[in-house]
């Protein structure tokens, strides 16, 4: 099949839905797909693979569901999107985010110069409110949400939240994990890290609803139970993201909080490896635990926040611990139990090691081109 992969983000810059879609271009291509990603590259980062084909070097950062979404919404990408599909022929245009401005929507509003294509659309997103460009824009939406012939929805969370806009049937197909990068036996920890103190590892963007903030009132209190505790910051965040929460630290005299920032892939899985306990304390809008994911194929235990999302991957007491969003104290009680009971840690590890299993890519891959064949089946009927 040739399938095409609309990203609605920035392609070059790390996220979830990108991490998404080049996992999905590796697994396709792996099988003998020819795949291409239509998207968005900004134009100062660097190279992006050559099975992408961009769009727009014009990239605009629209606050959204608690993040920032870097998205592109020049003109330009209509014309440029009707040519692409004229030539292409794609037996399958599969878009993400499919209701977001403005490429998904153009390539939408184009599907009909690609009469042979079928045309599949995931969900990703999830806000614990309603979401007010929803309401107000259902009945602009809706004839492009009708030109979808299957909609994906990432967990049941995402279904559930787009019902009352969207009504339909959804198959859910969730997030995968790379198990053969996060559990490879071989893997080292971070030399500089591994050094007997208790590890507490946190990784994402410096935003708001990942609740960092949390986590670090929760740290001042760990450090008392447990001083020979550490926590390791490792994400996509700048000099002045940090800012703040290095002030805080510095008030606080936390000396073990170790601001990382960007790491490589490859690097990012020895720094799970490193941790004894990895921390998600997100106070919404995770529409599934990725992250989790992650350290669960590293055979890590996990603190995270009750939500639903989260929820959705991790059974409370089982791989690991749910605490009530916003409460650093019982943020903190949760760290401690774990950092101070070795043979929980292990349990819980293991667990999340073998119920990570369920997530390979592989797994998520086949199902996803199982589900377009079932797809165009029904469209020949």
């Amino acid at each position: 099949m040739k399938i095409a992969l609309v990203s609605p983000y920035d392609y070059p810059y790390p996220g979830g839905v990108v991490q998404h879609i080049s996992y999905l271009d590796r697994e396709f291509r792996r099988l003998g797909h020819d795949v291409r990603i239509i998207a968005a590259c900004s134009e100062d980062l660097g190279d992006v693979p050559r099975q992408v084909i961009k769009v727009s070097g014009s990239i605009a950062h629209v606050p959204f569901a608690g993040s920032v979404a870097r998205i592109t919404l020049s003109p330009r990408v209509y014309r440029r999107v009707k040519k692409i599909l004229k030539q292409e022929r794609f037996d399958v245009i599969h878009l993400h985010e499919p209701m977001t401005p403005a490429l998904p929507l153009a390539v939408l509003r184009h599907v009909p110069l690609s009469p042979q294509s079928l045309v599949v659309g995931t969900f990703h997103a999830y806000r614990e409110s309603t979401h007010r460009g929803y309401d107000y824009a259902k009945p602009i939406f809706k004839p492009f949400f009708g030109r979808l012939d299957g909609r994906i929805a990432v967990s049941e969370a995402v279904r559930d939240y787009l019902a009352p806009y969207f009504p339909g049937d959804y198959r859910i197909i969730p997030n995968g994990i790379d198990l053969e990068r996060f559990g490879d036996p071989a893997l080292r920890p971070v030399e500089r890290f591994d050094d007997g103190k208790l590890n507490i590892l946190f990784v994402g963007r410096l935003e708001k609803r990942k609740g960092f903030k949390y986590l670090l009132q929760a740290f001042a209190q760990v450090k008392k139970a447990v001083p020979e505790a550490r926590l390791m910051v490792v994400g996509a965040y700048d000099k002045d993201d940090k800012e703040p929460f290095v002030l805080y630290a510095r008030q606080h005299r936390l000396h073990d909080v170790r601001f990382i920032g960007y790491v490589s892939e490859d690097d990012l899985s020895r720094y799970y490896r490193t941790c004894h306990v990895f921390c998600a304390p997100s106070t919404g809008f995770e529409s599934f635990g990725i992250v989790l994911l992650e350290a669960m194929a590293s055979g890590k235990p996990i603190v995270a926040s009750n939500i639903a999302g989260y929820r959705g991957v991790l059974e409370d007491g089982e791989e690991g611990l749910l605490v009530q969003p916003e409460d650093e104290r019982r943020l903190a009680d949760a760290l401690i139990r774990l950092l101070e009971d070795p043979a929980l840690r292990g349990r819980m590890g293991r667990q999340g090691q073998a119920k990570a299993t369920d997530y390979s890519w592989q797994k998520v891959a086949k199902e996803v081109l199982d589900y377009y064949r079932e797809l165009s089946e029904r469209k020949r009927r």
